[in-house]
């Protein structure tokens, strides 16, 4: 590469900077900066005092990020969410867009969340707790919520209000989309999807991985960041 490049990365809800830690070295060592912030709520970010909206996440975002060059944006699960936002609005900003296991098709089964009332009556059953994780993860396809408390449960029933689906076929920034067809939370149904949605991308699908590829094949998924950034 001619010019030093950079890319932001955003991480999942349930993940953090540190688990990217492996896939950020493989990337300097190409002489590409990686910016991985702090997201407020998550992690190391700073915590909530009251419930956030996307909305809320993206504005963060471009203030965070208002006084830097163009850049290459990575979202990942969460992260995702808040980039397939951000990219809709600020195209302008972006030099490229990465997609992995991202997070913002609400699924038609969401419907059965409808039943949690009624489904925790039964909580004197043997086993509950293990049917109630079946059915988050599964069912309503939200495994974060189990473990979200305070304001954080509050800001994901939020977040997890819009559905993303109008926003795809408006993006324009040329987009590189990653994932694992083992994926259990964000399903390979919704990269397909993504794909067919936003005109300028492609999907690159990773044989036997799961939902977090920057953890279970490091090597192959910065191959493919650099890959995309070098084109």
């Amino acid at each position: 590469m001619q010019d030093c490049q950079t890319i932001i990365i955003l991480h999942g809800w349930g993940s953090s900077r540190e688990k990217w830690k492996q896939v950020k070295e493989k990337l300097e060592d190409k002489g590409i900066e990686v910016i991985i912030p702090a997201i407020p709520g998550l992690g190391e970010g700073k915590k909530l005092k009251k419930p956030w909206s996307l909305k809320d996440y993206v504005d963060w975002f471009w203030e965070f990020s208002k006084d830097k060059e163009k850049f290459f944006l990575l979202g990942h699960s969460f992260g995702g969410r808040i980039s397939i936002k951000f990219a809709q609005k600020f195209p302008e900003r972006l030099k490229g867009l990465i997609l992995v296991s991202a997070a913002g098709i609400k699924p038609k089964k969401k419907l059965l969340s409808c039943f949690v009332p009624f489904f925790k009556k039964f909580s004197f059953l043997p086993y509950y707790n293990t049917l109630r994780r079946f059915f988050y993860k599964f069912v309503v396809r939200n495994p974060d919520y189990l473990q979200a408390k305070g304001v954080m449960k509050e800001t994901l029933k939020e977040v997890v209000k819009e559905d993303l689906r109008p926003c795809l076929s408006q993006i324009k920034t040329k987009t590189l989309i990653i994932w694992g067809d083992k994926d259990k939370i964000t399903p390979i149904f919704d990269a397909y999807l993504i794909n067919e949605k936003i005109k300028n991308s492609r999907l690159e699908v990773l044989k036997n991985i799961g939902h977090a590829p920057y953890l279970e094949c490091p090597d192959l998924l910065s191959q493919k960041i650099i890959n995309f950034i070098e084109e």
